[in-house]
């Protein structure tokens, strides 16, 4: 897939995973436009070729609307790149009682329902755009864990709704076949996002040493450059890609 002169989506575009995917593809050639919270947008950096909406990735209505406005633009569009996501700690069993219902209704709401939102929303606006040479449409590139595969204590609702976007990841890629639309996968180990910076440097060294090599967290922009890789890489369609230095969470 030729990145350069396409347009883009990428949610979660605000920092982390998805800051660093929006940069990469618009330092490509591609017409970025990266979806976030509000709250969100209000720290993101600004980036050449990066223009920015405000949508929450569980609403059909303002999602739709993105996609529809970037449907307008000169550019077809042939990239989504999903990175929204938010981590929640709660065992299914504590002294406070029972996982909170609501708690894992909200994580799966954002990390499986939104990913499938845009993914559909998406796929409509690129299955009516006129394929390339090759006879393909779009790529999308969902994000998911290696929780999704070694869920530890507390990470029930993490662990249930990446595993879901893992699941996704065959069927999308068979039902959007006929429309010239790949559908991959990453499930990225320890990232350092903006959410690890809250620890300590002495938790982020036991961090890295649980991973066999490299011994160290890994990167956004090393995300962002595997995803380019999937979209650019004309055969890779339906897999679940690990990015972790061959890490194998223990149970905590």
């Amino acid at each position: 897939m030729q990145i350069a002169g396409t347009a883009a989506i990428v949610t979660g575009a605000a920092s982390g995973l998805g800051a660093a995917t929006a940069a990469a593809l618009a330092a490509e050639g591609a017409q970025v436009t990266g979806i976030d919270l509000p709250g969100a947008l209000e720290n993101a950096r600004p980036v050449q070729g990066v223009s920015l909406a405000a949508a929450d990735v569980t609403s059909d209505e303002q999602v739709r609307d993105v996609v529809q406005q970037v449907a307008k633009g000169p550019a077809p569009l042939r990239i989504i790149v999903n990175c929204a996501g938010i981590v929640a700690g709660a065992r299914v069993l504590s002294k406070q009682g029972p996982h909170d219902l609501e708690l894992f209704r909200t994580v799966i709401m954002v990390n499986l329902l939104g990913t499938f939102n845009v993914l559909r929303l998406g796929a409509e606006v690129m299955a009516a755009t006129e394929p390339d040479a090759e006879g393909q449409r779009g790529v999308i590139v969902n994000t998911a864990s290696v929780a999704a595969y070694e869920g530890q204590v507390g990470q029930i609702a993490y662990s249930a709704s990446k595993g879901g976007v893992v699941a996704m990841t065959i069927p999308a890629a068979r039902d959007l076949a006929q429309h010239g639309i790949r559908v991959n996968t990453i499930a990225p180990g320890i990232v350092d996002t903006p959410m690890m910076a809250k620890i300590t440097d002495e938790y982020r060294a036991n961090l890295a040493a649980g991973v066999p090599f490299p011994q160290r967290l890994a990167t956004p922009e090393e995300y962002a450059e595997l995803a380019l890789m999937l979209i650019a890489h004309d055969y890779l369609n339906g897999e679940t890609v690990r990015m972790d230095g061959a890490l194998r969470m223990a149970p905590r």
